[in-house]
């Protein structure tokens, strides 16, 4: 059974799987954030940071992931989708989510000083998405804290 043909699983399961996409972008010295697109409880895109190598400031995990995820399914809006992303999406990520209607998102640490929450009060989110937080929040922080202490 290959990762893209997982039985139901629980948001920590989704999550760790992003935190793999994390730990391979902490690999490649990006910073370590990591995303799935899940929808029927299978993973159908997978991607994280890749800022440095594209030489391209949207290359957030979240907004690769959602590409291939659209391509994936011939279309521009997922409502019935779940993002697991490691780290609370920024201002840019949630305007991606936003116009692609996905219908759930899950994310692991907070982001004091670029996530959303940071900037807005009001929801950046399409009115009908779900957000879930803190899924393995202390790994998803964790990861960041050895990722930004090892830079220093």
């Amino acid at each position: 059974m290959s990762l893209y043909d997982t039985p139901p699983q629980s948001h920590e399961y989704f999550m760790r799987q992003a935190l793999r996409e994390a730990a391979e972008a902490f690999d490649k010295e990006e910073i370590p954030i990591g995303a799935v697109v899940v929808m029927n409880n299978k993973i159908i895109a997978k991607a994280h940071n890749q800022v440095e190598l594209l030489n391209d400031s949207t290359a957030h995990a979240e907004i690769l992931a959602l590409t291939t995820a659209y391509q994936l399914m011939g279309s521009k809006y997922l409502p019935e989708a779940t993002l697991y992303v490691t780290v609370e999406p920024c201002l840019m990520c949630c305007g991606a989510l936003y116009w692609g209607k996905v219908g759930r998102i899950v994310y692991g640490a907070g982001d004091e000083k670029n996530g959303y929450q940071h900037f807005t009060t009001v929801n950046p989110f399409h009115p009908k998405t779900e957000i879930i937080r803190g899924v393995l929040a202390d790994e998803c922080a964790k990861l960041m804290k050895d990722f930004f202490k090892m830079r220093r």
